[in-house]
């Protein structure tokens, strides 16, 4: 059987979808008038977060979604800018 879609062409497809369900839950948990729905919602959006970094991984680990190593000084930056918005609530 002939290969219609590379590896790398349906795992991006299958980040893509699991980036856009992310969204979609996202909205619809803020959305919700009634806690059960709302935490239903919830429930869904932190399963698709899993799934989304499963295929992340896989596509890491196959070189598909190269991520260069941070600057050290960059992280703590970063790490020091939002732990002061933490504070702030």
């Amino acid at each position: 059987m002939q290969k219609i879609y590379s590896d790398k062409e349906a795992l991006t497809d299958a980040l893509t979808a699991e980036k856009t369900a992310t969204d979609h839950y996202n909205t619809f948990s803020n959305e919700c008038v009634h806690d059960s729905v709302r935490n239903a919602m919830l429930d869904c959006l932190d399963k698709e977060h899993a799934i989304q970094q499963e295929v992340f991984t896989m596509m890491h680990d196959k070189g598909f979604y190269p991520t260069p190593a941070a600057d050290a000084q960059k992280v703590d930056s970063a790490k020091q800018k939002f732990s002061q918005c933490m504070k702030a609530f």
